[in-house]
């Protein structure tokens, strides 16, 4: 027995195609996906770049209301569908992949055909019967794909960014604690992998908490640049088809649907093309990505061992570490961040060079840099919480390593330079690597000072 499905038939400028009957999608989404089977990741997959498409699409509705062009039968029915969509509703109709050319017109027609065939429903219509609600008359009415992607994206950047701005806090502050815990564990600071000078390990998680915090602020000042649009500008940044007033109407009911000081950018023919509030956005988080990665191979080294090694901390063991030899425990953790260290790091390369091929009005790769930064922001959200929980908020002191390390290096010559002159103390690092004895030994054999005051030196040394 043959199974039977019911058909719709759309036509566009290319001629008549099937859909399934109830089908929230139309044919130039059909088209589209077939068009671009090379990525697996689909529009649906990042929600909040569908909840930007809907915010944008309920602001020009309620724009073109305002302005006598929509009727309020089309808007009600336009923004129900959008409601439907804010709320997490019908994301699996988004079925176009994210790399795409065509600069972001089949991301746009898969919203406007969704949002259109959701509209018809509520007013009691079939999908596909777009005389009573058109995805281009209506639903993209005085819109253009080179508006609406651009500023589509930003919204969902800011969306997607929340998460991570607030793990990137929790982490630093994770950090924080680490340093008041170790505030009073003395150890040997090193430069080029060689022994430097004292510090306390305090000192150093308390580096690593500035850093994240730095890095933060730079972020929340690149992201502070997508809230300016080029919504209104059309199709080159014109505005033609747009009704007078259209554009500073949509603005305000973007910012006022989204919660964010939307704004029209400086030139809307410029900003048509521009990218270079997303490339800001990248190098921010290949910035985030960098620090990172560089204080997880901190934390590798500064555990490493655990005896055979400098074994100065101990991270928590989440798993055994060889198939092969019993007992290791592998840094898992610090790890997986690194190598999500790299892959935002390739990103950043792909944006910079879709950045680079903008053409005249128009850029037609941002759907690839719309791709590398939502999928850098959703590793780093996913990555971030897990680099704290299982790692940092574990992670102990080895009060009584460290401080064998300080005592069986020379770091203190440095401290005793203004005591005794350079010259001397080089020479005392000398005869303290050469007959293998501690500084403090030779410092107080040579009656330079006594060992308390070699104490309080070395005390002094390690503060901040």
């Amino acid at each position: 027995m043959t199974a039977s499905f019911a058909l719709r038939v759309e036509t566009d400028l290319l001629g008549p195609r099937q859909l399934p009957a109830e089908a929230l999608y139309g044919i130039h989404t059909l088209r589209a996906a077939e068009n671009f089977p090379v990525s697996r990741a689909l529009i649906g997959h990042y929600p909040e770049l569908v909840r930007g498409l809907a915010m944008v699409k309920l602001a020009a509705a309620r724009a073109n209301r305002d302005l006598g062009v929509l009727g309020v039968a089309h808007h009600d029915a336009i923004a129900a569908a959008c409601a439907q969509l804010l709320e997490g509703q019908h994301h699996d109709a988004f079925v176009v992949g994210m790399i795409q050319g065509g600069a972001g017109t089949s991301t746009n027609m898969n919203a406007n055909e969704v949002i259109a065939n959701l509209g018809l429903i509520a007013l009691g219509r079939r999908p596909g019967d777009y005389a009573h609600l058109h995805p281009n008359d209506h639903v993209n009415r005085s819109q253009s794909t080179n508006d609406v992607y651009p500023t589509a994206l930003r919204i969902a950047l800011l969306l997607a960014a929340r998460p991570l701005e607030d793990e990137l806090a929790r982490l630093a502050q994770a950090f924080r604690d680490r340093a008041g815990d170790f505030a009073q564990v003395l150890k040997l600071g090193r430069t080029q992998l060689q022994d430097a000078v004292p510090m306390t390990l305090g000192a150093e998680f308390a580096g690593f908490a500035a850093g994240v915090e730095q890095d933060l602020r730079h972020l929340r000042t690149a992201l502070a640049e997508l809230t300016a649009v080029n919504l209104g500008g059309t199709a080159i940044g014109t505005g033609i088809t747009a009704p007078e007033g259209y554009g500073p109407c949509a603005r305000a009911h973007l910012a006022a649907i989204s919660g964010y000081e939307i704004r029209a950018a400086e030139d809307l023919i410029e900003a048509s093309s521009d990218m270079g509030a997303l490339v800001a956005v990248s190098a921010a988080l290949r910035r985030v990505v960098l620090r990172l990665s560089k204080i997880c191979n901190d934390l590798r080294l500064l555990s490493s061992g655990p005896r055979a090694g400098l074994g100065e901390i101990h991270l928590l063991p989440v798993q055994a570490g060889s198939s092969i030899m019993p007992g290791k425990i592998n840094p898992v953790i610090p790890e997986m961040v690194s190598q999500i260290a790299y892959q935002v790091i390739g990103h950043d390369l792909s944006v910079t060079m879709a950045a680079e091929a903008g053409q005249l009005q128009l850029n037609a790769m941002e759907p690839l840099i719309a791709h590398a930064l939502l999928e850098s922001l959703r590793l780093l959200a996913s990555g971030v919480p897990v680099l704290r929980l299982r790692c940092v908020e574990g992670i102990r002191a080895d009060a009584e390593r460290c401080r064998a390390h300080l005592e069986a290096s020379t770091a203190m010559c440095t401290p005793l330079v203004p005591v005794i002159g350079y010259s001397r103390a080089s020479g005392l690092a000398q005869r303290a690597l050469a007959e293998n004895r501690p500084l403090a030994d030779l410092v107080v054999a040579e009656g330079l000072m006594s060992a308390a005051e070699f104490a309080a030196l070395e005390r002094a040394a390690c503060a901040v």
